[in-house]
């Protein structure tokens, strides 16, 4: 990552009270929705610019957050993912992946080659990357799939010649479309046998971290909630669409 001053380009290096100072402007503003679909609003990037350079004496541009909030969301994406199969946890004071042990790792590695060296990574701030990125990973992964898998490449046919007779034309034509419907038959019944996707299940950690950034909500009343949230993955996405100043009052009715 490089941000150019006049001729030269300057590698700029992240350390951990950077990430920190921009992470809090970024959930900060996350929780007053001034994250949309396309990025952030202008104004959030001149706040996380000024608390960097007052809190860690670093300038940044805009594009310098750019680029780091495509390294956060390529964690939340890879990390999010592990820990809902069984067998995985989130280490919080360590900041890393708990695993079972080294056959549950090596079992999912074989599938999901790019997570490999997220097993011992370190990666801070988690509660505030899940804050910030839940909602945009909701509904976006494998969303073309089904639209792609459904195309078939065109079959173009002649036009009829004077030396072939019309009705053996008809004759062969009738044949191509049987076959046509036969091939569609076939591949119909071999996705219908095809294993259905499991569903995908908010992580605990993620439910933890956005219970915890509710105001005011006492213990007792967070684990309750907690209890009820990790069951329910409906409850979850309702809590995840109130607006924070009502988060609250909707989990003590549950209670």
């Amino acid at each position: 990552m490089a941000a150019p001053k006049g001729n030269k380009r300057v590698y700029l290096t992240w350390t951990d009270e950077m990430d920190a100072a921009l992470l809090a402007v970024l959930v900060e503003h996350h929780n007053n929705g001034d994250h949309a679909q396309n990025g952030w609003k202008p104004h959030v990037y001149n706040a996380a610019i000024r608390n960097v350079r007052e809190k860690c004496g670093v300038e940044i541009t805009k594009d310098n957050i750019a680029s780091r909030c495509k390294t956060f969301d390529k964690h939340y994406e890879i990390i999010s993912k592990i820990l809902s199969q069984s067998g995985f946890g989130w280490d919080w004071k360590n900041d890393k992946l708990l695993i079972d042990s080294d056959d549950v790792w090596n079992r999912y590695v074989e599938a999901n080659k790019a997570a490999a060296c997220y097993k011992t990574k370190v990666v801070k701030n988690w509660k505030a990357i899940t804050t910030i990125y839940s909602k945009d990973h909701a509904n976006g992964e494998g969303a073309r799939t089904g639209a792609e898998s459904a195309q078939v490449p065109a079959v173009e046919f002649e036009e009829a010649t004077p030396d072939i007779p019309q009705k053996r034309q008809r004759t062969g034509e009738a044949i191509l479309s049987m076959l046509g419907d036969m091939r569609t038959s076939f591949q119909d019944a071999l996705k219908a046998n095809e294993p259905l996707p499991m569903p995908q299940a908010t992580p605990p950690a993620q439910i933890l971290a956005t219970l915890e950034e509710i105001p005011d909500l006492a213990r007792s009343d967070l684990l309750r909630s907690y209890g009820k949230l990790i069951l329910s993955e409906r409850l979850v996405q309702a809590l995840m669409e109130l607006p924070m100043d009502m988060r609250k009052e909707w989990l003590l009715m549950l209670n």
